[in-house]
């Protein structure tokens, strides 16, 4: 690659700050590595250089798995701090009546080099930015916001400014979700069913969970006592083939039968409903089975009470009765777990504590089902 080689692209210029130069323009996702360097995060025996975390590496391969699904709309802006030697030509021409003179056009000229020697380095976006460069499409079209500064305490500052704040809440993700059509990365469409299959629950009158479960939307006028979060984790669960209660209704990730779903999860906790009159619709300080850990431990119980369920002549009667067998050993309100020695109110939301209580449930409802000899 000689000295001379140069990517121009078209763009708009304005200044911030103390008369920094910035400039958006848009790049081939291929193009970014091509003209920035990643200023990786090291230590030698003087300094601390760079300030970029290291690759990694499954969350570029979900950011390429998500290009790589067909047409998708990525308009999420890279961040880049330019070299001084970058040029802008302003373009000439007519001015349109009433523009809002906030930036220039021109064209931006930056150096192509090996690397270690760019014209631009990466502040934010470098996951991204690797794997735009691996997608099998390298003409997608990226944003990118360029400010010229060689500094690398600027590049440092901004860094930080641009990662500190809070991201997304997830349970604010989760309920946009079902309301998303277009094409999501694993991690995401991987809620959305469950997400759906919350809302259900909250909004149909028949639901055991009837206006119970607290969503991002909430107001703070509303009773809503259960976590979207640990019911949505709880039916992930439910879904996981081959012994997930709901498995058989999802033949793939875009067949499945959300009704039936439905009123499989309306049959059986609707039985948890009556089966612990006392323990539910209380609040979690009050009553552990709207707890977190209550409703991820009978969630993870529904699985096996429903593989038998499924082959009863009567599903229902079944649900309910092993429910009743299993209720004299429970402690949602007061009492001691015995087996774990825990004492009702000191079941926490951590995953120890819901894995020992969900397997605490899950050996009980097995040696209770069993036949007396």
């Amino acid at each position: 690659m000689t000295a001379q080689e140069n990517l121009v692209v078209r763009a708009v210029k304005t200044q911030q700050g103390d008369g920094i130069d910035v400039y958006a323009f848009f790049l081939h996702g291929s193009d970014l590595t091509r003209i920035a360097d990643i200023s990786r995060i090291r230590r030698n025996e003087k300094d601390l250089k760079g300030f970029q975390r290291k690759e990694i590496r499954s969350h570029v391969k979900a950011i390429v798995d998500f290009l790589d699904s067909g047409p998708v709309l990525f308009p999420n802006a890279i961040t880049l701090a330019l070299s001084p030697e970058i040029t802008f030509d302003v373009s000439r021409g007519p001015k349109p009546k009433g523009l809002a003179e906030v930036g220039v056009s021109g064209t931006l000229t930056i150096p192509l080099r090996m690397e270690g020697e760019r014209a631009a380095w990466i502040v934010d976006g470098q996951q991204r930015s690797l794997a735009l460069a691996r997608a099998k499409n390298s003409q997608i079209p990226v944003p990118v916001i360029g400010f010229v500064s060689r500094d690398l305490q600027v590049h440092r500052e901004q860094f930080i400014l641009v990662n500190k704040v809070k991201a997304l809440d997830v349970r604010l993700i989760n309920e946009l979700l079902p309301e998303v059509g277009s094409i999501l990365p694993k991690d995401l469409a991987a809620n959305r069913l469950p997400s759906e299959l919350c809302n259900l629950l909250n909004r149909q009158a028949k639901s055991p969970f009837y206006r119970l479960i607290r969503r991002a939307s909430d107001t703070g006028d509303e009773e809503s006592i259960v976590s979207d979060t640990a019911l949505i984790a709880a039916i992930k669960q439910n879904l996981r083939p081959p012994y997930g209660a709901l498995s058989q209704y999802k033949q793939s990730a875009e067949s499945s039968d959300p009704d039936a779903m439905y009123e499989t999860l309306v049959l059986y906790w609707s039985a948890v409903r009556d089966t612990f009159p006392d323990a539910w619709g209380k609040t979690p300080s009050e009553s552990r089975l709207m707890h977190s850990a209550g409703i991820k431990a009978m969630g993870a119980l529904m699985d096996q009470v429903m593989l038998r369920a499924d082959s009863s002549a009567t599903p229902e009667a079944e649900v309910r009765e092993a429910l009743r067998r299993l209720a004299p050993y429970c402690c949602w309100t007061e009492g001691t777990w015995e087996g774990l020695g825990w004492a009702w109110n000191e079941i926490q939301g951590t995953p120890q504590h819901i894995s020992k209580l969900s397997d605490h449930l899950i050996q009980l409802d097995r040696k209770l089902s069993r036949p007396a000899r």
